[in-house]
């Protein structure tokens, strides 16, 4: 099942995401799972499918506003330096010995079809985009030992972490959180739907050209691993999200190197989720 969540005026709703568009959550069903989240919580998937079964959609795909899927997520974490490459601030680097974590504070990501927000001034020098697979939580947890890593994750999403790299040289948390300058999207894929999460393939294309390829396979710290790292030291809820790092070819590591500029328009797709798409404005 693929979810997506919309406003509705200023009210964030909830859909199905179907190839031929969105399926409303209406009424008593509205109400119950009024984001992704809640449906996480309440383990609502079932009912949602049996509600929605021979429903047709009540919006095409490019007919509504999006948010974010998990917009109300109690923890945003990333990932950073999670795959072989050329490091977009400090060039050449030996592989990391450990994982290392940032944050994303809230407003520093948009949904799907919405608007990316280049910087004013300077740090418009070096706005950057990275392809980014999420994975999302399914249950409270804390110490997960890896064997038990995908019993906990209750689906996937994409994440563009726009990062502007002149920032992120003296303070990362900056560099990664200008207002608008990354996204999510298009939908939560709950993880049944994805039989082999290794095989996902990553395809993010700048105006059309293929930049960035990858597999989880390619992962430096894999996604067991950094399960098992993050809840060792956060007890994790339903609902939070962890990003796991970007490939080669964000315009940082590309030589010579390519920032994003206003027009530039951006496609990331994981195989099994679907294509976030943004415009730079």
């Amino acid at each position: 099942m693929k979810l997506a969540c919309y406003l509705e005026g200023d009210v964030p709703k909830v859909g199905v995401y179907t190839d031929d568009g969105i399926i409303a959550l209406g009424g008593e069903m509205a109400e119950r799972y009024p984001s992704i989240r809640a449906v996480i919580e309440q383990d609502g998937f079932a009912d949602i499918a049996g509600w929605s079964a021979g429903r047709l959609p009540d919006f095409g795909l490019e007919d509504v506003s999006y948010l974010p899927p998990l917009h109300d997520a109690e923890k945003v974490i990333c990932v950073g330096v999670n795959y072989a490459k050329r490091h977009p601030v400090h060039g050449d680097l030996p592989p990391p010995e450990h994982i290392s974590l940032f944050n994303k504070w809230e407003g520093a990501l948009v949904g799907h079809l919405a608007p990316l927000t280049c910087p004013a001034g300077e740090p418009a020098e070096t706005y950057d985009y990275e392809g980014e697979l999420v994975l999302v939580i399914g249950q409270h947890c804390h110490a997960v030992e890896k064997a038990n890593a995908f019993d906990v994750i209750a689906g996937y999403t994409i994440m563009n972490d726009g990062s502007v790299r002149g920032w992120q040289k003296h303070s990362i948390p900056a560099g990664k959180n200008f207002t608008g300058s990354g996204a999510s999207g298009p939908c939560f894929v709950t993880a049944g739907e994805i039989d082999d999460p290794f095989a996902m393939r990553l395809s993010t294309r700048l105006n059309g050209e293929e930049v960035q390829t990858a597999t989880p396979r390619d992962m430096i710290f894999d996604i067991p691993t950094i399960i098992e790292y993050v809840s060792t030291i956060v007890h994790l809820k339903p609902g939070d999200i962890i990003s796991t790092g970007s490939p080669s070819g964000s315009g940082g590591s590309r030589q010579p190197q390519r920032f994003l500029v206003p027009g530039d328009e951006l496609e990331i797709e994981w195989s099994g989720i679907g294509c976030l798409k943004n415009r730079v404005q």
